[in-house]
């Protein structure tokens, strides 16, 4: 794919995104399925409630982290910098887009050391493809990604279907799962693997954490799908209809989530896919996320400005505060202990 198909690719991205009822999926994430147990007593004060954590050795003042989004679009410089500036003043942390289109063309799309510089306390992650990191170059690729902006972490994430959908995607997957391997001895920095909203199953989380990756993003079902978004932005019937196809492909953010949790007890994991306020925060902690992400949920706002990031945030965070309050949890900690019922009728 040349340069100029790039940018127009990640500009209509940002277009489709930007309005969810053309990029999100029909298929659900399966938190309306759990529900908690309500504490009439909690014993507590809400505002002593406690947020705070730590990821990879960095402290976050709430468990949130401002998720992958807008990797190479002409507006994203000013979305990066909203949200850099965001999750400086909030304490959170933040991952940026892919960051392919910077890398291969030099349009570095706000992603420069700059970032760094507005939000130099966060824990920020790089972003490079599994489909790149498997070629030739892809080690310095990823080295790249990681100094152009300061990263405490490289985020590899996985769409193959998004890839197999998209005319002229990289479809070519041999050789991914090397390639994450040799990185994650050689990088120097964590490597945190993310499929990109159909979910990771725990075979596959299984095999990643067996080659010695830092963290994973399940990245489930039911918010920004990119089957939905290439069928959106298909050119001829054939593909619309091939892309549309797979609109509910994938694993429920809550099954993939609680699966791999399961089978990986120790394995630090982000909750992303579909998260759309602080109760399904809430829920996702409760199944055995250490972080819970959102992209979509927040990208209208960051193309606003820091201050409409920080309102977006500071609502999901009171929601799930009293989600703590209303459960007898005075910390994470807690509420992960906090009793989550699963609907009778549901498998």
């Amino acid at each position: 794919m040349n340069h100029v198909d790039l940018l127009d690719r990640k500009n209509d991205h940002l277009e489709i995104v930007l309005d969810p009822a053309r990029a999100k999926s029909s298929g659900r994430t399966g938190f309306e399925h759990w529900h908690f147990e309500h504490c009439a007593l909690p014993e507590l004060a809400l505002d002593a409630v406690d947020l705070s954590t730590s990821f990879l050795g960095k402290p976050l003042r709430a468990p949130v982290l401002i998720s992958s989004m807008t990797g190479g679009a002409s507006r994203a410089r000013e979305i990066n910098h909203h949200l850099a500036e965001a999750a400086q003043t909030l304490g959170l942390a933040m991952a940026v887009g892919s960051q392919r289109v910077a890398l291969e063309t030099g349009a570095d799309r706000g992603l420069t050391r700059e970032l760094r510089q507005r939000a130099p306390d966060i824990l920020l992650m790089a972003n490079l493809g599994g489909a790149q990191l498997r070629t030739p170059a892809g080690l310095d690729l990823a080295r790249r990604a990681v100094d152009m902006i300061a990263a405490d972490a490289l985020i590899i994430h996985l769409n193959p279907l998004q890839e197999a959908v998209q005319p002229g995607g990289d479809s070519d997957w041999r050789g991914v799962a090397d390639a994450i391997a040799q990185a994650v001895t050689k990088l120097g920095v964590p490597v945190i693997v993310k499929e990109v909203g159909s979910g990771l199953s725990v075979a596959v989380a299984a095999r990643l954490a067996e080659a010695g990756v830092a963290a994973l993003d399940i990245a489930g079902m039911g918010g920004t799908h990119w089957a939905a978004v290439e069928a959106e932005r298909a050119t001829t019937a054939a593909e619309k209809e091939i892309a549309a196809a797979f609109s509910q492909w994938g694993i429920p953010t809550s099954d993939a989530l609680r699966a791999v949790r399961q089978r990986l007890p120790d394995i630090p994991l982000i909750a992303s896919g579909g998260i759309r306020n602080g109760i399904d925060m809430a829920k996702a902690i409760a199944l055995g996320a250490n972080l819970v992400g959102q992209a979509a949920a927040v990208l209208r706002s960051a193309t606003d400005s820091p201050e409409a990031v920080i309102a977006h945030f500071q609502v999901a965070l009171r929601q799930l505060q009293i989600a703590c309050f209303c459960t007898g949890s005075a910390n994470l900690a807690q509420l992960r202990q906090a009793t989550l019922v699963r609907e009778a009728s549901v498998s």
